[in-house]
């Protein structure tokens, strides 16, 4: 079973609008409500390519329960630990302005409750596949993603961390099985501005050296590199189409790479089904279908 943790999810309150004003009333010209986290977007994709899975995290008050109540609606399985205080978050994102958004906090979560997220995790077992993505709440230990996979260390688990930072760096000595840094994301842990493909090469090669098995760097248009645990080096361009939404891209390539490791073991398949899943999303206005990650598909197949 493949499972997925977003300890901060949200609501996401997606609008569009025509000639927005700094301290003028604006209105809106298109809306949506959706669930967010990055580990929820995974879910999705996964879901949408028919890989079962079970979504985990936090939920806490009104949006809390809307946001359960959306991802059971989407058909996702899920098991969210109810907090006793605070609100699930509500994010504002602007599609009409090069992605800004407004990005609530969310709520406090108390080490008890952290437990029993851990005490869920412990019931994990051999062959499983678990996916920690996106950022913690404040309240939250910066090793928290270096705590679990310590703790379930030697238990033939494959984890999928996407995180940034220190985050990243921590899990590296549990030899995670995907880590997928983008191309700003790792020069910044290296001090470096990676621009090409070939730039970003040797920098995801160190990340191996401290442990990572295979290291996927997503580079929006420029496509998207692989480094797999057998020492091949995968890169293709980023394929062709209209830009739509750039929210759960990312998310999109992790849920497409597992998702064709899963079916074929195979790195050069899953590589192209993780291309081909974020370019889907990117070119959608929402998370992509099945049948729109193997258009793509086929156009990356035709080119590489």
């Amino acid at each position: 079973m493949v499972y997925t943790v977003t300890f901060n999810p949200s609501l996401d309150y997606i609008v569009s609008m025509e000639g927005f004003q700094l301290g003028k009333t604006n209105r809106t010209a298109k809306e949506q409500m959706l669930p967010g986290g990055k580990g929820i977007n995974v879910s999705t994709v996964l879901k949408n390519l028919g890989i079962p899975n079970i979504a985990l995290g936090f939920s806490a008050g009104f949006t809390g329960e809307e946001i359960k109540r959306r991802v059971e609606e989407m058909g996702l399985a899920s098991d969210f630990i109810n907090l006793q205080n605070g609100y699930s978050r509500i994010n504002v994102k602007m599609k009409d302005f090069d992605g800004t958004e407004i990005n609530g906090q969310g709520p406090d979560i108390s080490p008890a409750e952290t437990e029993k997220l851990l005490e869920k995790l412990d019931g994990l077992k051999e062959g499983d596949v678990l996916v920690l993505a996106g950022s913690i709440p404040r309240t939250m230990p910066d090793s928290i993603y270096s705590d679990i996979l310590r703790r379930l260390d030697g238990k033939g688990i494959l984890t999928v961390v996407d995180a940034t930072g220190e985050l990243l760096l921590h899990v590296l000595e549990y030899s995670p099985f995907l880590i997928k840094p983008n191309n700003h994301e790792l020069g910044e842990i290296f001090q470096v501005k990676l621009e090409t493909r070939e730039d970003v090469v040797p920098y995801a090669r160190k990340l191996q050296e401290k442990g990572a098995r295979n290291v996927l760097v997503s580079m929006a248009g420029q496509g998207a590199v692989l480094l797999d645990e057998m020492g091949q080096v995968h890169m293709l361009p980023a394929p062709k189409g209209k830009l739509v939404n750039a929210v759960g891209a990312g998310d999109s390539m992790v849920a497409g790479f597992l998702a064709g490791w899963l079916t074929k073991k195979d790195y050069e398949y899953a590589f192209r089904m993780g291309i081909s899943a974020g370019s889907a999303s990117a070119f959608s206005e929402n998370l992509a279908t099945k049948k729109e990650i193997e258009e793509v598909y086929r156009q990356v197949s035709q080119s590489a």
